[in-house]
């Protein structure tokens, strides 16, 4: 096998993973978007604020310290988790209008 077939292989079996991981990431999304659902019901049903400040600085270290162990990014994993938090809020907010 030559260099460039040898090359085509492996970039191939990098995509193959990548396309096996990103179905990871989709699927494990929706379903911490079913739990956060299932918290905002029950924070509207109780009039509970949308938003806990507190829970969401105790997750960024969280995430800071998983991140490092994963050697991820800091920084990209808390712009990935500052998203995910923005849209959970703006759904609280929805239901308990």
């Amino acid at each position: 096998m030559d260099a460039t077939t040898r090359a085509a292989a492996l970039l191939k079996e990098h995509r193959d993973a990548i396309d096996r991981l990103d179905a990871i990431l989709v699927y494990t999304l929706a379903e911490r978007f079913k739990q956060t659902q299932a918290v905002g019901r029950l924070k509207a049903e109780h009039n509970l604020p949308p938003s806990d400040p507190d829970r969401e600085a105790r997750q960024m270290a969280r995430l800071d310290q998983l991140a490092q162990a994963a050697d991820l990014d800091p920084d990209l994993a808390k712009k990935f988790l500052t998203f995910i938090i923005s849209e959970v809020i703006r759904h609280h907010e929805k239901l308990q209008k």
